[in-house]
């Protein structure tokens, strides 16, 4: 079975700095883009960065210049390093991979909150 796991998470004060990591394990192929996404109570989850295997990056407006996306592809793992964080990037942050096993289906992590706050 697939999983996906994030960590890294927490409570960081504005203008701080903080590291997200995300895991993939299980039985596959190939783990295709992976992609960071964020959600705040109430409002639609949205895209914050991707990567590709190629390692072609995109990021979300918001993250551009504080946000680096990066992937160690040997061992199935991604990161997003933050940096200048605000209070508005508070939010549920989720892993998310396009995966082979037979078929490429979208696999999810279970999230890591993110608490920017004095």
């Amino acid at each position: 079975q697939v999983q996906l796991v994030e960590s890294g998470g927490g409570l960081v004060q504005p203008g701080g700095s903080l590291t997200l990591s995300c895991a993939a394990s299980g039985t596959f192929s190939s783990v295709n883009t992976m992609f960071w996404y964020r959600q705040v109570p109430g409002k639609v989850r949205e895209l914050v960065a991707s990567i590709r295997r190629d390692g072609t990056t995109n990021y979300a407006d918001s993250a551009k210049g504080r946000f680096t996306i990066s992937r160690d592809s040997a061992k199935n793992t991604m990161s997003l390093q933050m940096t200048s964080l605000r209070p508005e990037d508070t939010a549920v942050y989720y892993c998310n991979a396009l995966i082979t096993v037979i078929r490429t289906n979208e696999y999810w992590g279970q999230g890591t909150q993110v608490t920017v706050s004095l």
